[in-house]
């Protein structure tokens, strides 16, 4: 790797006992060491010790580029750390890393938990709406928070959420002489006096959590009645193939539907609405999802405003499709790229028509119907018929 300028320590609650001759060396031989506050305390830091400034940011290492400097992190700095962040600014050979073992390894050495069954959150500078697609009855989570306090705020939301009878334990000071272990139950939980609590652990127990199926109920989303209904829904996901990684434009995206089930699948989207009423929907949903960090809302008009976005795996088309648009997206996307567009007008439907013989794809006629009373009994009552084309680039 070179001659490696930065060297990344992580460090545990033991301090400088645990860590190796390498990390020593580099401590004593650094101009330069920056850290929390805790960290440096930590590894007995004075007079070359750089706190970390508040709002956290990482380029004031790239200061010290060419120079010998340490940067201190909690555990695994590359688990929910700084590592990853400074990385990223870096060329290979300019940094080497030293790990400690992570909070979440030892918080689940300590309830005897089998961590590659746990789902492992950083929450302590993110909403907790961020564990609603991750929970399910007997979901085992540790999560990492900013303190005690934080703690408390946790397990109210988790009550309010459905999840007060969820076993939960409050982690501080993990590895080291002050090491504290409590459980409690998120409904009764009272608050821990410790504000060095790093980490919270939950069994969760009560609400059934969100389904992992296509096609969510319609009730969960805020909306005008701008919505793709939830069986139209699903067929357009499933023309869609959502997978991890990849990304979404919902064009005329509405309520976010459909962007908030393609993030849920591990994808990220951009939602692209024109009316500012139905963009506050889209912002609303992806909030109550904790998907905010997942979804993009873009204010304008289609095909203009797509000029500056990136690229696409995939594009819906939920309505309004013309030529222009059409064209103006076709030249974007990249070859193997989905598209699925849906038409309820029959100059629309005339328009997919045309495409599907051009281009080639599936052409499908969506006609669905739904019981409802009549007088006594029951009959049918149709929605609109909607066709559906999908091809790939």
């Amino acid at each position: 790797m070179g001659s490696p300028w930065l060297t990344i320590i992580g460090i545990g609650e033991d301090g400088l006992a645990s860590l190796s001759d390498a990390s020593r060396k580099a401590l004593r031989e650094a101009e330069t060491i920056f850290g929390g506050e805790r960290h440096l305390a930590l590894a007995g830091i004075t007079d070359r010790g750089r706190a970390w400034p508040v709002p956290f940011d990482a380029d004031i290492v790239l200061e010290c580029r060419g120079r010998p400097t340490v940067v201190l992190a909690s555990g695994d700095p590359f688990w929910h750390g700084v590592g990853g962040s400074l990385v990223g600014k870096l060329q290979a050979g300019e940094w080497v890393a030293h790990s400690a073992p992570s909070t979440f390894s030892l918080a689940a050495a300590r309830l005897g938990w089998r961590l590659e069954n746990v789902v492992c959150l950083g929450l302590h500078a993110a909403p907790f709406e961020r564990l609603l697609p991750h929970l399910a009855r007997d979901a085992r989570i540790i999560c990492l928070v900013r303190d005690g306090s934080a703690a408390s705020d946790l397990a109210r939301w988790l009550t309010d959420h459905g999840w007060g009878p969820s076993a939960m334990w409050t982690l501080s000071a993990l590895g080291g002489p002050r090491e504290s272990i409590a459980q409690h139950r998120a409904a009764s939980y009272a608050g821990d006096s410790n504000d060095s609590l790093v980490a919270v652990a939950l069994e969760a127990t009560g609400a059934q959590g969100i389904a992992r199926s296509s096609g969510l109920p319609d009730a969960l989303f805020v909306h005008d009645g701008q919505l793709t209904k939830r069986p139209v829904r699903a067929l357009a996901l499933s023309a869609l193939s959502p997978r991890p990684g990849e990304r979404l434009w919902d064009v005329g995206a509405g309520s976010g539907s459909i962007s908030i089930e393609w993030a849920l699948c591990g994808g990220t989207a951009i939602a692209v609405e024109a009316r500012g009423e139905r963009a506050a929907n889209i912002r609303s949903n992806a909030a109550s999802f904790g998907l905010t960090h997942r979804i993009t809302i873009i204010e304008g008009e289609a095909p203009g405003i797509l000029s500056d976005l990136e690229a696409p795996d995939a594009v819906f088309i939920g309505g309004g499709l013309d030529a222009d648009m059409f064209d103006a997206i076709w030249s974007r996307i990249a070859p193997g790229a989905r598209l699925v567009a849906h038409a309820v007008t029959l100059e629309t439907e005339a328009l997919l028509s045309d495409l599907h013989q051009r281009h080639g794809g599936e052409l499908m006629r969506l006609e669905i119907a739904q019981a409802e009373p009549l007088g006594r009994y029951r009959s049918w009552k149709a929605a609109r018929p909607i066709v559906q084309w999908s091809v790939a680039r």
